[in-house]
């Protein structure tokens, strides 16, 4: 069986703290150890059939990168080294994480830029969550009334990070990793 790929932007450690804790829960028998997009290679990332992206929030709605003000670079840098390329088979889950209270008009949308390009690349997008439990105005990263991957805020809720993170990851560990009729 093929581990599951761990990639995230981050630009204050938050999102790879989260990314670390997904690694952990899965453990090292189902996925590799989490790896910043700005420390890796679009071959490495096109290695993996089953992926978790996580990414921070930050623009109005932008994907993250150097013109949004992360430091480093991002996932806006990463995606161009991609075009072009072809995920069909490739299952991804998304997490992102935001701030309810203070960006609650673009809460988690991030996400959407994620699940857009991959999507557009032909990859199966799993792990939808429900909105319930969080009050903010608006998110970009919302469709049929579902946040596209997991939304985690790490300033207001971070005492539910660790719940979500598991329920999540019981719900898309079998999508990612589905059994084969040969283990079965």
């Amino acid at each position: 069986m093929s581990k599951i790929g761990i990639f995230f932007g981050t630009d204050t450690g938050s999102t790879r703290l989260v990314a670390k804790k997904i690694y952990s829960l899965l453990g090292d028998g189902l996925a590799d150890k989490p790896k910043n997009i700005n420390r890796t290679s679009a071959a490495e990332l096109l290695g993996y059939d089953a992926l978790i992206l996580g990414t921070p929030s930050y623009g109005v709605g932008d994907l993250p990168g150097l013109s949004t003000g992360c430091m480093e670079a991002n996932w806006a840098e990463f995606m161009p080294y991609l075009d072009g390329a072809d995920l069909s088979g490739k299952r991804v889950a998304l997490f992102g994480l935001g701030n309810q209270e203070r960006y609650a008009d673009r809460f988690a949308s991030s996400m959407i830029h994620l699940y857009r390009l991959f999507y557009g690349y032909g990859a199966d997008i799993v792990g939808q969550w429900g909105t319930e439990g969080y009050q903010f105005e608006h998110s970009h990263a919302i469709i049929d009334n579902h946040f596209v991957g997991l939304a985690l805020d790490q300033r207001t809720q971070p005492h539910l990070t660790e719940e979500r993170l598991k329920i999540w990851l019981a719900q898309i560990t079998p999508q990612l990793l589905p059994v084969t009729a040969e283990a079965a």
